[in-house]
């Protein structure tokens, strides 16, 4: 049975949402995992993925994105909103 995985509502939050190949999920769980308690990840099922940092890591959870982006060819969301400000962050452009 699939359960998936809630959207996250905590205002002191960001989240990101990814597609990677089901055969990259553990390598970005590991890339996460070094990243000095930048990000958590969730995965739903295969390679798509629910990456959650703190507000006031935002830049470096976009930068860690991007970079996924231009390394694994990750799908990223065009446009995800921080919950706390309301604002629009750009991810993959």
């Amino acid at each position: 049975m699939r359960v998936p995985i809630p959207e996250i509502s905590d205002r002191s939050l960001v989240t990101r949402r990814l597609l990677v190949e089901a055969r990259h999920v553990v390598y970005v769980k590991g890339i996460i995992e070094a990243s000095e308690g930048l990000a958590c990840m969730f995965a739903e099922r295969g390679g798509e993925l629910l990456v959650v940092a703190p507000c006031s890591r935002e830049a470096e959870l976009d930068e860690l994105v991007r970079d996924l982006r231009d390394e694994l060819g990750a799908i990223v969301s065009a446009s995800m909103t921080n919950s706390a400000t309301g604002s629009k962050s750009h991810s993959s452009g």
